[in-house]
């Protein structure tokens, strides 16, 4: 595991949360790697819209957040593969609410 960045967390333990995963890409990226590792072809292509930089930029700050691990196969051209640590996992129970509160917001909005 890649060491992890130190950093000053808010006192505030939802302010904390947010800080790390408080763009829509960093939870996106979460819940594309809960069923299991990914390279980043499969990341970008599961994420659609979202340029090569700003993923790199991403993935680089999960990393350090000890969110991710990646992995460098010393192959050519280099195989890089990226999975939830065992803190990032740890945020399933989120992302799981998150899904739920979503489906249910949209059945009683009436939203498809």
């Amino acid at each position: 595991m890649s060491e992890i960045r130190e950093k000053e967390l808010p006192a505030c333990p939802v302010e904390t949360t947010l800080s790390l995963i408080g763009n829509k890409w960093k939870v996106l990226i979460l819940r594309d790697l809960l069923p299991g590792t990914k390279r980043f072809g499969e990341l970008k292509k599961s994420l659609g819209s979202v340029s090569q930089k700003v993923l790199t930029a991403q993935l680089r700050d999960m990393e350090a957040d000890g969110l991710i691990t990646r992995t460098v196969y010393p192959e050519v051209p280099p195989r890089v593969e990226y999975s939830l640590s065992e803190i990032g996992e740890s945020m399933q129970p989120i992302l799981d609410a998150m899904m739920i509160w979503g489906k249910d917001y949209k059945s009683k909005m009436k939203i498809s």
